[in-house]
């Protein structure tokens, strides 16, 4: 029984490979068969059937909408796959602006089908027409258009590989709501082959930044390594308001510029041209050139290794701007070697332009002064201060200046909540030293503004050397305080407003001979020192204080007080901020016995700007009257007696004086109150004397 059933078996077992065999060339030939039936389905239709199914899977893939308006083909030509879509276009997120990401008028491409499923994806050609893109990020800067899968956490747009190319017509629209920055973008038709584009892609664009409009000029100079998501060198011109910005790198990818070194130059009129754009006020400035290296790292902008000029100035150091909401943040050390004085006069309202070719008072007048003044009218712009918060140290060498030598130069500038504060502002002067501390409060209607300048013991001699005093001879010193406080929108109104004390101060030294006794009017001594030869003898100066009280804009002497070792020189009258007359009188009255002496006050009017000396003063010509009657009278010599000092001027005290005190103050050197100073005034409610200087 075993071996009769046993035998029927074998060629069942030896059918059972070839029958495999069967199938699975059976169930090829099948795949096959529905491969071509599928592959001269889509080729027949061209795949026009699939256009809803591509929309859904694509618009699930990127987290998008996907719309094709027109004609739409996707099938096998033989081998690569064929993409043909009018009117296509890929939404944009719902809080941007614009509702589409990318749009065109004509898309065709020629895929690797491998590629969508291993590696990077390779188009064998693209033609695109119209094609436009819109970059946008959200007001917190932490989402923008071009990634895709929010709900996946977000991946970015990746370029494809694509070996031939034609590109016409295709637009970029860049918007940045923190940087309150548009930029539209035309690219040039480009042409690729061999998946080599060429030498370069040109693209031109307009747009608008915080309100200002400029222009855009650029090129792609490594398109190649672009379109394989290599480097990319970027070269691109802005033209805005009168400045033109030149940037260039090298970027990771086309839209990426996150700490990336890009070298930044820019030249124009006025760096506060340049400023203003991102909102930013500076002092004006004539034509300036600045090259620096910008590096941008979330939210801050940070421009480092900057040098240039502005004006016939030098400038170099860095500074950051950071994007704070609701304001910019500027923080910046700079540095001057040497700093042309015209160049100063925008820091004071002056245009340095007008300065340099027509003078400080064509300046003044520029800016709303009226005639022969000097004191600018220039508005504060107090809401653009209100703007932007800023840190800057700023150094300067030397100051080019024919009339005061100032060298050393250190100012630290603050501005928080509209809130300016000059402080502190040092420099050399003369072989002295200037500290300042002015504090300008934008916040309050009308803009207060507090000054307060010293002035350490300085050399008169060469102080005074560039207004024709000569150094050999002279060895005053001077040290003085002003510290006014006043309410305005310009320097002119804030002064003109102001009240305070102004003071300078002179301990023992010497003065050229010529220039005191011009001062003093004593001709007779004048003559003979003249005749002697010893013109250049330097008169003694025991000590000495100019000081005004400024009330409302008004300053009154209080008091002008010199006690030389001949003469005792005392001044009345004041000036006016506000309207910058001036009306002085300054008499010298004699310790010892002259012949022939004026005796009567030197006048010094007119305006800062004009001011003019009158020699010739009423008591004078009175004097030269009676001397005359005199001479009619008696003899010709008794006219002589109108013009006798017989020396009786009471020597100063130098202490009240030296420490710059109110007229009250003053005494004799007997102790006694002095009568030909004014009136002054005191600290009613102490009964002390008030030691303005004190704090040197």
């Amino acid at each position: 029984m075993t071996e009769i059933s046993a035998a029927p078996d074998e060629p069942i077992a030896a059918e059972r490979p070839g029958r495999r065999r069967k199938i699975v060339v059976r169930v090829l030939v099948g795949i096959v068969v529905a491969i071509f039936a599928v592959w001269l389905l889509l080729y027949i239709t061209k795949g026009r059937f699939l256009r809803h199914p591509f929309e859904r899977v694509v618009g699930s893939l990127t987290d998008r909408e996907v719309r094709v308006g027109g004609d739409f083909q996707l099938y096998f030509a033989p081998f690569a796959i064929r993409l043909v879509a009018d009117r296509a276009s890929v939404s944009n997120p719902g809080w941007t602006t614009r509702p589409h990401l990318f749009s065109a008028d004509h898309v065709e491409a020629r895929i690797a089908p491998l590629s969508l499923l291993f590696g990077r994806r390779r188009l064998y050609s693209l033609d695109l027409v119209n094609g436009a893109v819109d970059l946008e990020w959200n007001a917190a800067h932490d989402r923008n258009s071009w990634t895709f899968g929010d709900k996946k956490g977000g991946k970015p747009l990746e370029f494809p590989t694509i070996d031939v190319a034609t590109v016409a017509g295709t637009t970029i629209r860049y918007r940045d709501p923190r940087m309150k920055l548009l930029a539209d973008l035309r690219f040039e038709t480009i042409r690729s082959n061999a998946a080599r584009i060429g030498q370069s892609v040109d693209f031109t664009g307009t747009g608008m930044v915080r309100a200002t409009p400029f222009t855009l000029t650029g090129a792609l100079l490594s398109p190649d390594r672009t379109v394989a998501r290599g480097q990319n060198k970027l070269t691109l011109r802005a033209v805005a308001a009168h400045n033109v910005i030149d940037v260039a790198g090298t970027l990771p990818s086309v839209a990426d510029i996150e700490g990336v070194p890009l070298a930044v130059a820019a030249r124009g009129r006025n760096i506060d041209e340049l400023l203003n754009i991102i909102g930013v006020v500076v002092p004006e400035t004539r034509r300036y050139r600045l090259t620096a290296s910008l590096v941008k790292r979330g939210t801050d902008y940070r421009f480092t290794g900057m040098k240039g000029r502005f004006g016939d100035s030098d400038i170099a150091g860095s500074f950051t701007v950071q994007q704070i909401e609701p304001r910019i943040h500027i923080d910046a050390t700079l540095a001057t070697r040497q700093l042309d004085i015209v160049d100063v006069a925008p820091f004071i309202g002056y245009n340095p332009d007008l300065v340099a070719a027509k003078g400080v008072v064509a300046a003044a007048r520029a800016t709303g002064a009226a005639p022969a003044r000097m004191l600018p009218d220039a508005r504060l712009r107090v809401e653009a201060m209100r703007q932007f918060d800023a840190d800057v140290r700023y150094t300067v060498g030397t100051v080019r200046s024919r009339k005061v030598p100032i060298s050393n130069v250190a100012l630290t500038t603050r501005l928080k909540n509209g809130v300016l504060q000059l402080s502190p502002l040092t420099f050399a002067m003369a072989r002295g030293n200037v500290a300042a501390d002015v504090t300008i409060d934008a916040s309050k209607r009308p803009t207060h503004t507090r000054y307060d300048i010293r002035l350490a013991p300085t050399p008169m001699s060469r102080l005074l050397a560039g207004f024709g005093v000569a150094e050999a001879g002279t060895t005053g010193m001077i040290k003085g305080r002003l510290q006014l406080e006043g309410d305005g929108e310009t320097i002119h109104e804030s002064l003109s407003a102001a009240n305070g004390r102004i003071a300078l101060t002179m301990p023992h030294g010497t003065f050229w001979t010529r220039n005191v006794q011009l001062a003093e009017l004593d001709v007779g001594t004048f003559v003979q020192k003249m005749f002697q030869g010893r013109l250049k003898k330097p008169v003694e100066i025991n000590c000495g204080v100019i000081a005004f009280t400024v009330r409302r804009g008004v300053a009154a002497a209080d008091p002008i007080l010199i006690d030389t070792t001949k003469n005792v020189i005392v001044g009345r009258g004041g000036f006016s901020f506000g309207t910058e007359a001036m009306d002085l009188a300054f008499r010298a009255d004699g310790k010892k016995f002259s012949v022939f002496s004026g005796q009567s006050p030197v006048g010094l009017k007119g305006y800062f700007a004009e001011p003019r000396i009158d020699v010739i003063s009423p008591e004078l010509l009175n004097r030269a009257g009676a001397g005359l009657g005199l001479a009619l009278l008696a003899t010709p010599v008794a006219g002589i007696l109108a013009f006798v000092d017989v020396g009786d001027a009471e020597a100063a005290a130098c202490g009240p004086v030296l420490r710059g005190a109110p007229a009250a103050a003053q005494r004799t050197t007997e102790g006694e109150r002095r009568d030909d100073v004014g009136t002054g005034k005191t600290d009613k409610k102490s009964g002390k004397k008030k030691n303005f200087l004190g704090i040197f």
